[in-house]
């Protein structure tokens, strides 16, 4: 495959999620061997995979300047970090379980998209409380986008980002850039009012996006989903996640349930659902991509990673008996 198309993660903070975008590219190569990855990281880093001789687990590794060490600062600057001319931009706490050439194909279409959906929910960028009846009692939404020009608001899930038209991908940077530098016009929150260490660059795309006509690629879409989230009560897999099975509500309102964080009112809610007509029905699959953005459904990640990462530094100190 040529380099024209590749991956793109990066990293910073506590070393251990250099180890997190080590540990994704090796379940990214039991499916797509050949594709490039980059990874753009801070210099120690680079020298932790240096140390542990897993540099090579990049095609480039690229230096992320102090400026761009955060969701805003990467995710807002995507132009300057676009080593492929068709770049798939990947957060590192990712599985992948399937071939994603046809994803790639789908892709080629669009100068640049994220995953999506055509209409984001009152929660998103807002209070994720009682106080979104305020929002929608007020109709402060609307007004955002009455205020900017815009007719709806889309959702943006920016976990894996699509960019081809070098112009556009700047563009969209600068606009979304814009909207955050006016976040006090908007009835949109400030994650770092929350208690959150960073703020979040999803709305501000989201507005850009629209701005610019751009679409979102749809995110939630059965078997075709470029990513899913994990969630426990989904997804059954072996310790390595070489056998993935996913159960996709094809209820809408029943697939929202998978954020309650009570795994047992859960289970409960969806063996509800089953005994309902239509609402119950599900398909099972193997998904592209496992996500593991909740935070309470992390650790099963965490501890994949932990045992990978184990396993892979213990390989360059004492190669196999094969290599040997």
């Amino acid at each position: 495959m040529a380099a024209r198309e590749g991956y793109v993660f990066h990293s910073y903070g506590p070393v251990r999620y250099a180890q997190h975008a080590v540990v994704s590219v090796q379940t990214l190569r039991r499916h797509d061997p050949d594709r490039p990855v980059a990874l753009y990281c801070p210099p120690s880093h680079q020298e932790l995979l240096e140390r542990t001789k897993l540099a090579d687990t990049f095609d480039v590794i690229g230096t992320l300047p102090d400026a761009h060490r955060s969701i805003v600062g990467f995710k807002h600057h995507l132009h300057e970090f676009k080593p492929f001319e068709r770049s798939l931009f990947v957060d590192a706490d990712m599985i992948w379980c399937r071939d994603p050439d046809p994803l790639w194909q789908q892709f080629a279409a669009f100068p640049f998209t994220a995953t999506g959906l055509q209409n984001a929910d009152h929660f998103f960028g807002g209070p994720k409380g009682i106080g979104v009846l305020v929002d929608m009692l007020f109709r402060r939404r609307q007004r955002t986008l009455h205020r900017f020009g815009l007719t709806s608001l889309p959702r943006v899930q920016a976990g894996m980002i699509y960019a081809q038209d070098e112009a556009v991908t700047r563009a969209v940077g600068e606009h979304a850039a814009e909207f955050l530098a006016q976040s006090d016009r908007t009835h949109f929150r400030s994650r770092l009012k929350e208690g959150r260490s960073e703020e979040t660059c999803e709305w501000s795309l989201a507005m850009a996006m629209r701005e610019l006509e751009l679409h979102v690629f749809p995110w939630l879409q059965g078997q075709n989903s470029p990513q899913l989230d994990y969630i426990g009560a989904l997804v059954d897999h072996d310790p390595a996640f070489e056998d993935v099975t996913y159960r996709y509500y094809t209820s809408p309102f029943v697939y929202e349930l998978r954020g309650i964080p009570n795994d047992t009112l859960l289970n409960t809610l969806l063996g509800a659902a089953e005994r309902m007509p239509r609402m119950g029905e599900y398909v099972t699959f193997t998904p592209y991509v496992l996500h593991f953005g909740w935070l309470h459904q992390k650790e099963p990640f965490y501890d994949f990673a932990e045992r990978m990462w184990a396993r892979l530094t213990e390989e360059q100190v004492t190669p196999s008996r094969a290599e040997a």
